[in-house]
């Protein structure tokens, strides 16, 4: 499977007990049993453990428990690792006006963990990772923090951070308040490898098509998560320079530091040492390739003794900074172009962005690298749709990566498929095997649908709880009426005639919609009036941070809103009314009074279908018009056709 990559552990010797099935296996279990109760204990541990060869070789399953019982466990600071992350905060934050009176940090005391206190420092880190994520206006700055405002950094943070990639689903608001170590440094280096492999993609860098033969090959390259394509183009030098071995992981692999020599040697041959081939201890080699990297202007990230240690994620910055300064392939202007045609359109891009990172956000066991790619074996759809419809999913029917046989392929997509069909959703004429060819369009429209259907039943679990509205099910309409009371009840006159009114392009609406659900977060002295294109794109970028800085879950881009994306208005009007349905005192969270929400829709129809009565256009976005000629013989079916 193109998306499937290896279950990494920290500990080189500890990893090289387990093989990568039985760490597989305990991986999944660890997370269904996460799934399941919500937390995993020492309690849950022996009955995993003592299905491992390398507990049972030791223990039964009363030894296991024993050890558990009267084992403490221990969250061990890597500090060459916190040492390496200091370093990167101090060349990248240097210029920062906020950061100069607290900067350079020293590794050797807490300063880090001090300064991660207050919320800025790592939003300042995501906006180095990927420049613009977060509105700098949005976040708290002045010298002393109240405790919402230190909380409010670390939600925008959080936020931010899942926007980006980044996996938090065990983090919260108050891990980062308290600066617990091992939670801080796992999220700054999950940021900084985000930094550091951002070229490694077609996009970005079309000088990687030199790495692949044939459109296969492509097909491949495109699935694979960015450090396997650094791993591939590591190989690819090695190969060239007369390297005899393959380098499958930052470890082990590289610990005789041989690897680097040759690699360098390749690279720089202006500054190659035969030395560095020739001698015979390891620590000294390291020490000759940091002298030769350090030429390239490759330093910070890692020292000798990390090198023959193997610290798998300082050998990956390590490797990451010598590609962003010299990758060494060729300007082949034929495949380069190739690989331009192989490159999607913004519309399709900025929707698959969206739809990949809002996957990853839920805590599914297997990472989303490219959604065209990972999905169409079904099996990561199945994780979704067990995770956002508990029960669903057939497991017993389901066949897990790698998949060999196309037939099984298409097994799990067509439960997908049905399952899709039993939520509603319009897939008429739809099968498994068009997920598996990878249609695009219908990809799309099918996982609109599943976000869509998860927004609304989020929704609607919070009426649920009302004592008026129990039961009654949540619309597209009801969204839109609840978010223009909001903001009529609060005095403003703006008003958003639908999801796709163009009128919202300035961002005013939107602004009167956070003030109105908390009067506090939006500063309007930076707010601009919104006419000119570049007003437009300062109060979009805003918005969304405000909106995530108050609580927000959201995957839209700026574009999204001054171009008035009917998806991702909707996406995000839900997703304030939802943070604001949980506040206590909200009218809304304990009446759904009938005047900011309207009845509710009729039922599904028995046979599966959805019902032929809509409240009005804005709940006609359920799929892309744009499937209906994805394929000849392939039919959705439509219900508005001015979505775009």
């Amino acid at each position: 499977m193109s998306g499937f990559v290896g279950v990494l552990v920290s500990d080189p010797w500890l990893q090289s007990q387990f093989t990568q099935v039985e760490l597989r296996s305990l991986k999944s279990k660890f997370v269904s049993t996460r799934t399941q109760s919500g937390r995993v204990t020492v309690g849950d541990l022996p009955p995993i453990f003592v299905k491992l060869r390398a507990f049972t070789e030791m223990f039964d399953e009363d030894g296991i428990k024993g050890y558990a019982a009267t084992t403490t466990f221990h969250h061990n600071i890597n500090e060459s690792e916190k040492a390496s992350y200091v370093s990167h905060i101090n060349r990248y934050l240097a210029e920062d006006r906020f950061f100069k009176r607290y900067l350079p940090l020293d590794a050797a005391t807490n300063d880090l963990f001090d300064l991660v206190k207050d919320g800025v420092l790592l939003c300042k880190l995501i906006n180095v990772a990927v420049p613009g994520t977060i509105d700098e206006r949005a976040i708290n700055t002045k010298g002393t923090l109240n405790p919402w405002e230190r909380n409010e950094n670390h939600t925008l943070c959080l936020n931010s951070a899942k926007a980006i990639g980044c996996t938090v689903v065990n983090i919260g608001t108050q891990d980062l308040i308290e600066a617990r170590p091992h939670l801080v440094l796992g999220l700054i280096s999950q940021i900084i490898k985000i930094q550091l492999l951002a070229d490694l993609n077609l996009k970005k860098t079309p000088q990687l098509m030199e790495l692949v033969d044939d459109s296969k090959d492509v097909e491949e390259l495109l699935g694979l998560a960015p450090e396997k394509v650094l791993l591939k183009w590591m190989n690819f030098h090695l190969k060239k320079a007369g390297y005899s071995k393959q380098v499958t992981n930052f470890s082990s692999d590289v610990k005789d530091g041989k690897a680097y020599a040759y690699l360098l040697n390749a690279l720089a041959p202006e500054h190659s040492s035969p030395a560095s081939l020739d001698t015979k201890d390891a620590k000294e080699r390291a020490n000759m390739v940091l002298v030769q990297a350090e030429k390239l202007d490759c330093k910070g990230y890692l020292t000798s003794k990390d090198i023959v240690e193997g610290s798998p994620n300082l050998n990956l910055a390590f490797v990451a900074q010598i590609f962003q300064h010299r990758n060494g392939l060729s300007a082949d202007t034929s495949k380069m172009s190739f690989a331009e045609m192989m490159t999607d359109d913004a519309q399709t891009s900025r929707e698959e962005r969206c739809f990949r990172l809002w996957i990853n956000s839920l805590g599914t066991a297997t990472y989303v690298n490219n959604v065209f790619e990972d999905i169409r074996n079904g099996w990561v759809l199945l994780e979704v749709l067990d995770k956002v419809s508990p029960g669903s999913v057939n497991w017993k029917l389901a066949s897990k990566p790698p998949i060999k046989m196309p037939f099984r392929k298409v097994e799990n997509c067509n439960q997908v498929i049905q399952i899709g069909k039993d939520l509603c959703f319009s897939l008429v004429n739809v099968a498994g095997n068009d997920i598996v060819q990878g249609n695009k369009k219908l990809i799309l429209a099918y996982l609109w649908q599943l976000m869509r259907f998860t927004m609304l039943q989020l929704l609607k679990n919070l009426r649920y709880h009302s004592s008026h509205s129990r039961g009654k099910e949540i619309t597209d309409a009801d969204i839109l009426k609840w978010a223009n009371n909001k903001v009529k009840k609060a005095g403003r006159t703006s008003r958003m005639e639908s999801f796709k009114d163009k009128n919202l392009s300035n961002g005013i609406f939107f602004l009167e919609l956070l003030s109105a659900v908390e009067p506090r977060v939006v500063n309007w002295t930076v707010v601009t009036k919104g006419e000119t294109d570049e007003d437009k794109k300062l109060n979009a970028t805003y918005i969304i941070s405000v909106a995530r800085k108050l609580g927000c879950s959201i995957f839209l881009l700026p574009e999204d809103i001054i171009e008035a994306n009917q998806k991702m208005i909707l996406t995000l009007s839900a997703s304030i009314m939802y943070w604001s349905l949980q506040q206590p005192g909200d009218s809304e969270s304990s009446a759904a009074d009938d005047s900011d929400v309207p009845a509710a829709s009729p039922p599904a129809s028995g046979n599966g279908e959805k019902e032929e009565v809509l409240v009005g256009e804005v709940s006609n976005l359920t799929v892309d018009d744009a499937v209906s000629d994805a394929t000849e013989s392939t039919h959705v079916e439509e219900k508005d056709p001015d979505i775009k």
